[in-house]
């Protein structure tokens, strides 16, 4: 997968999986992705959330004659950064290795490669480690081999500052002790660790598969997978219909079995080629992901498929790979970045709802009562809000950074606090209007510090607002982190 083409040997399996997809459809004895009715509930995730949306992109340790880069060199438009790939630890089944290829990366030391990935890391993204690949393949399948992954993936996460794991095994995985070999890995490296996949289409095309039932196993510490939607040939959908590779119906159907199986739409991505040279089948213009994304989210932009009910925020979008969008002026990351940044091109009716402000009448916008005395609008979970709209919630106002819909200000990234608010309350968007009433702020924790280490439940104030920690941290400024949840105005 994961190379400038793919080997006569992989398209020829490549081809053979689509012929066998197509004859087992026809015997009707391959088993459709179950609808969400039939599939457990997706449960509260304890591991790392997204600041936002995802634009994940592989950077190679290598030369594969795209192009070599510097890890220091990855845009900002890519907020998770997989690099690309780890290595078997010698004498160690089940361990993995990393061995950074300073001779093929013009001289590139480990100590510069540490301090990127510091430096990524420090503007609040994050940078995971990939095993598998094309060529990789690590094999877990026993509670040895288990325990040596988890074992030898928390070293190099302490060792090199990795934030998690990405899974790209493409010769076959144990769902059971994988599972067991990530929980372990996930136990160690606590809260903040982040683990993406990248399956193959038809690792998803059958209940039966052992990447299916592993994305199951792992849904409560999994933070993303983004499936490679290329290298494939023609693929089942959610509807039980065939598409083609290289289509908007090929991302949408395709992406809506992830999403109707018992995961998050946060927990689910798109993967696709950066440029035509970086896979041997399968891309389409940048401009179909982006219709895409838009299909799944608000119900634009679909081809054929299209889902009865659109899923919200996804999320996000991969590639293979930064390297090769370099070669291509990043313009995946431009577009795709921006998309994910602003939200839907067609946004779905905000309606007529503004929220209401402080009184006792809500009016009939749809609206929350706000306890301050704000003369913003409330936020109302049913509204639609776009990147530099402002709204108030619990006497402090908020300004959105993009798209956004039942995001709640103060514990989701999409807003970033203004401060305090005062005024007469604002009114109800089509009902009565706020009043000028609110509580007193009770007193204030003490002033959030940049470097001091706050552990979850811990609180903190600035600009006015109390803060409670999620979970550890330290750095990540209250307002604009997720993990920090907003308490209350104090004073």
């Amino acid at each position: 997968m994961r190379s400038t083409h793919l080997s006569t040997g992989r398209r020829v399996a490549a081809a053979l999986a689509a012929v066998a997809t197509g004859a087992a459809l026809v015997a009707g004895s391959f088993v459709a992705a179950a609808p969400a009715s039939a599939a457990e509930p997706a449960t509260a995730t304890t591991t790392a959330t997204q600041p936002a949306q995802w634009l994940t992109g592989y950077w190679h340790n290598f030369d594969n004659g795209s192009v070599t880069m510097r890890l220091g060199e990855v845009p900002q438009a890519y907020n998770l950064v997989a690099v690309a790939f780890a290595d078997n630890l010698a004498n160690t089944p089940g361990g993995i290795a990393f061995n950074l290829a300073s001779a093929e990366l013009g001289g590139y030391t480990v100590a510069q490669f540490k301090a990127d990935v510091a430096a990524i890391r420090a503007q609040g993204r994050k940078v995971v480690l990939s095993v598998g690949g094309e060529r990789g393949n690590v094999i877990v399948s026993n509670a040895t081999e288990a325990k040596n992954f988890a074992d030898s993936a928390y070293a190099l996460m302490q060792e090199y500052g990795f934030d998690g794991i990405d899974i790209d095994l493409e010769h076959g995985v144990n769902a059971e002790f994988l599972s067991d070999a990530l929980h372990q890995l996930r136990a160690k490296a606590g809260p903040g660790f982040v683990l993406t996949m990248a399956p193959q289409t038809i690792d998803y095309q059958a209940t039966t598969m052992p990447y299916y039932q592993l994305t199951l196993k792992v849904k409560d510490i999994l933070t993303i997978t983004n499936t490679q939607f290329y290298n494939s040939g023609a693929m089942m959908g959610a509807d039980q219909k065939i598409y083609t590779q290289g289509t908007v119906d090929f991302l949408t159907a395709l992406t809506a079995i992830e999403l109707d199986m018992g995961l998050r739409p946060d927990q689910v991505g798109i993967g696709v080629p950066a440029v035509p040279k970086a896979a041997g089948g399968g891309y389409q213009p940048i401009a179909n992901v982006v219709k895409a994304v838009d299909c799944l989210e608000v119900g634009t932009g679909c081809g054929t498929f299209k889902p009865a009910t659109p899923y919200g925020r996804i999320g996000g979008v991969m590639t293979w790979s930064i390297n090769w969008d370099k070669t291509n002026g990043y313009e995946l990351a431009r577009v795709v970045g921006e998309r994910l940044a602003s939200g839907p091109t067609t946004p779905t009716d905000p309606g007529t709802g503004g929220g209401t402000g402080g009184g006792t009448d809500p009016g009939t916008g749809g609206g929350t009562t706000d306890p301050g005395t704000c003369a913003t609008a409330a936020w109302s979970a049913t509204t639609v809000y776009t990147g530099g709209q402002k709204v108030s919630h619990l006497g402090s106002e908020y300004t959105a950074k993009w798209w956004t819909q039942g995001d709640t200000p103060g514990s989701a990234a999409v807003w970033n606090l203004v401060g305090p608010c005062s005024g007469t309350g604002g009114t109800g968007g089509t009902g009565g209007t706020g009043g000028t009433g609110g509580s007193t702020p009770g007193a204030c924790s003490p002033a959030w510090s940049s470097t001091a280490v706050y552990t979850g439940g811990a609180t903190a104030s600035l600009a006015g607002s109390e803060y409670r920690a999620k979970w550890w941290t330290q750095g990540e400024k209250p307002g604009t982190s997720s993990v920090w949840e907003l308490v209350s105005a104090c004073s």
